[in-house]
């Protein structure tokens, strides 16, 4: 029985429909079709299907009247949590060890290069304002960023109205949290009303969203200073945009890798003292590796989207890239939580300490990833240096045969096709800077053919392989992998399980190498004290990039 809504809708159903009734299938239509999809049918079932392909041909044309656009969101919540997973929400205290003591550095690169705390500090106890600490990182954003191509806007008009605002709270001794008055960039997907939100590429060069993230909302609560908004690789696809390739700070004439491009080679720099990124797969973890930052990819649903440009539903994830573990976990501890729009966000404890007994924990490495490396190689260094701390690290094999590099490209490119489809469909995506084969355009496209039903499996296998996974960190609290090998970076963000990916070494070429430690589902306060313990003890997070 139909309502007299659905009545109303039925009718100008039917109306749409019969004004496209010269649209039809053919069976020379199915044919062809049946070999894309791996299907064989008889004639007999051929001729069954005409009308009802017939039919919905022409839902699919009114469904793409519609013009849907990026930020509708889609009401089918992935949940990396299976049954029996319990969450911590008892939040205990943080305090953060804020310097009594800590001087204005005499050279100003030093500033540049300070750690959260030490900034923190100098604001605190008024030995710089956060007016003077956002005109020197607007400078060196200034001078460098053209350098590195990792600045799509400044934001010194914003900047500065926070940054007096910051001052004026501390002379009346209102104090919101350690990032009060600090400066940081954010990766140029996320909506900062009064901004440009151009995601990197042209057709939304010019685009204005009249309202702020979630994020950069928690941000300004905590009283910092947003400067810039940094470069992606368009469409959150690697590190080239409208404005050429992000460079790497350690050598320009390589890029700086992606999608969160801008937010790593910028905070590398010392353009910011950090940044926020976002990853769907790898997006977070590759500029950090590239250029030497400490990437924290959080469990997914950690921190409400709201606010961000849609690529996967299912996958996408926000994170900061910063410096060091500690500053990493400052960050996080104030942005996470669910904000009661993005249905897939949660609000979980993150229990972070500064100091921990790493001897207490369940370590595990994939030694089939790392056994077979030379001796002195940076990740055969780091299971040293852990043991030497007291950490107790057993091998294991990481699973390499669950195919998560093609069930997660699969699900990245149906979801991802679906929220650009008014992009496709108006054929703007000829504008966009980057048309190779295995780019978002012929991506998107490709994408069209993925059978609903194929999708459907892949995200049921989806679940298998979560299921596959969840003994190992039963078993384990840490598992130490090399960022990017084999297929662990694939099925890690399919279970939504927490990474931090940090410097680990240099190359002979003077060029950073990196290691991650994958953590527990909301476990992501001990992964960032476990990794915090292994950068007290090393020196790689503290080297910067010469010329900047």
């Amino acid at each position: 029985m139909r309502t007299p809504f659905s009545q109303a809708l039925f009718a100008s159903l039917v109306l749409c429909l019969s004004s496209r009734a010269q649209d039809s299938i053919t069976v020379s239509d199915i044919i062809p079709a049946e070999k894309m999809l791996d299907l064989r049918f008889t004639a007999p079932k051929r001729d069954s299907l005409q009308t009802g392909l017939t039919d919905k041909l022409h839902t699919y044309q009114w469904m793409h009247s519609s013009n849907l656009p990026n930020d509708l969101p889609l009401p089918l919540w992935f949940d990396p949590l299976l049954p029996g997973m319990k969450l911590n929400q008892q939040q205990a205290r943080i305090d953060w060890p804020i310097p009594d003591s800590f001087d204005l550095p005499a050279n100003p690169r030093d500033l540049a290069f300070c750690s959260l705390l030490q900034l923190a500090s100098l604001i605190r106890h008024k030995k710089i304002s956060s007016v003077d600490l956002t005109l020197f990182y607007l400078d060196r954003l200034k001078k460098y960023g053209d350098r590195l191509h990792c600045v799509i806007e400044l934001t010194e008009e914003l900047a500065m109205a926070q940054a007096r605002r910051a001052d004026a709270d501390l002379a009346r001794g209102i104090y919101r949290s350690p990032l009060q008055g600090i400066p940081y960039g954010i990766k140029d997907l996320f909506a900062v009303k009064g901004t440009h939100t151009t995601w990197g590429s042209p057709p939304f060069r010019d685009q204005l969203i009249d309202r702020t993230c979630f994020v950069a909302q928690q941000l300004e609560r905590a009283g910092a200073v947003l400067v810039a908004k940094l470069s992606l690789g368009e469409l959150a696809m690697d590190d080239r945009w409208f404005g050429g390739l992000t460079r790497n700070p350690w050598n320009p004439d390589l890029g700086s890798g992606g999608s969160s491009a801008g937010s790593a080679a910028a905070t590398a720099a010392g353009l910011v003292p950090f940044a926020i990124g976002t990853e769907t797969y790898g997006s977070i973890v590759d500029p950090s590796s590239r250029c030497g930052a400490t990437g924290f990819r959080p469990s997914y649903g950690s921190i409400a989207r709201t606010g961000a440009m849609t690529l996967a539903w299912s996958s996408d994830k926000i994170g900061p890239i910063c410096r060091s573990a500690q500053d990493a976990a400052l960050v996080f501890s104030l942005i996470h939580g669910a904000d009661g729009v993005d249905a897939s966000s949660r609000t979980v404890a993150f229990n972070f300490q500064e100091k921990m007994n790493i001897h207490s924990l369940r370590v595990a490495y994939a030694r089939n990833y790392i056994d077979s490396l030379a001796e002195g190689s940076p990740e055969k260094k780091t299971l040293a240096r852990l043991r030497e701390l007291g950490a107790r690290i057993v091998p294991i094999d990481f699973p390499n045969d669950l195919h998560g590099d093609q069930i997660l490209s699969l699900i990245i490119f149906a979801e991802g096709a679906a929220a650009f489809d008014p992009l496709t469909r108006s054929n703007r995506d000829d504008e966009m800077v980057q048309q190779n084969k295995d780019r978002w355009p012929n991506t998107f496209r490709l994408a069209r053919f993925i059978p609903a039903v194929e999708y459907i499996n892949a995200c049921r296998m989806r679940y298998r392989i979560m299921q596959q996974i969840a003994p190992l960190f039963q078993q384990y609290d840490i598992i130490i992998a090399p960022p990017e090998t084999g297929d662990q970076l694939a099925i890690t963000n399919l279970t939504g399980n927490p990474s931090v990916t940090l410097p680990n070494g240099f190359t002979r070429e003077g060029l950073p190498t990196a290691i991650s430690f994958i953590g527990r589902l909301y476990d992501d306060g001990e992964l960032l004290a476990f990794a915090k313990q292994y950068q007290d003890a090393t020196p790689f997070h503290l080297r910067h990039p010469e010329g900047f």
